[in-house]
């Protein structure tokens, strides 16, 4: 990633994420980017560092479309799609998606929950960027790229604003390149 992108993402996300303390309940301590997005030259740096991983080493890009996982993944892809000159894909959970779609299931801390992606909307040979919020088992992901990999498409990347280092999400996406702007 160009380094002065991602300097200028770091510094808004440590200015404008706003730790939430004991939400959604006691002891998670909740990373609120909806500062960060309310703020045009913080939301514009981070989405410009993370179409960076879309680009090769001369900021070409590289990449057919950008998925978003549901739902603040849509958020952060929709305009790194915009920014790279793909189309966005969305990622949703089961029943959402009204037309034929692949499946995905995969295992949560406490259940299972299901990924569904448009069979169309990802052609064979599409290079796609996985785009999310944050990082943490990397179930989502995973699943993402299985479904990408259903259409015949080629999972590039996956580009996250935050990582949970201490959960080992890399470790559940195998080989896939992760760029992250912030770990915690």
């Amino acid at each position: 990633m160009n380094d002065d992108l991602v300097g200028a993402a770091r510094e808004a996300l440590a200015k404008l994420v706003v730790d939430v303390p004991d939400f959604p309940e006691p002891g998670i301590l909740f990373k609120d980017i909806t500062p960060l997005l309310a703020d045009h030259s913080g939301f514009a740096a981070v989405v410009a560092a993370l179409a960076a991983a879309g680009c090769d080493a001369d900021g070409t890009p590289v990449v057919d479309k950008v998925v978003g996982m549901e739902a603040r993944g849509f958020i952060l892809a929709a305009p790194v799609a915009l920014a790279l000159g793909t189309g966005f894909v969305p990622v949703r959970k089961a029943g959402k998606l009204p037309r034929h779609t692949h499946a995905v299931s995969y295992a949560l801390e406490y259940g299972e929950a299901t990924l569904e992606l448009h069979q169309d909307s990802v052609e064979p040979g599409d290079r796609v960027l996985l785009v999310d919020d944050v990082l943490a088992t990397g179930g989502t992901a995973r699943a993402t790229r299985e479904l990408i990999e259903a259409c015949g498409g080629t999972a590039h990347g996956l580009t996250v604003l935050m990582e949970l280092g201490f959960l080992a999400g890399r470790d559940a996406v195998g080989d896939l390149a992760v760029s992250t702007l912030m770990t915690v």
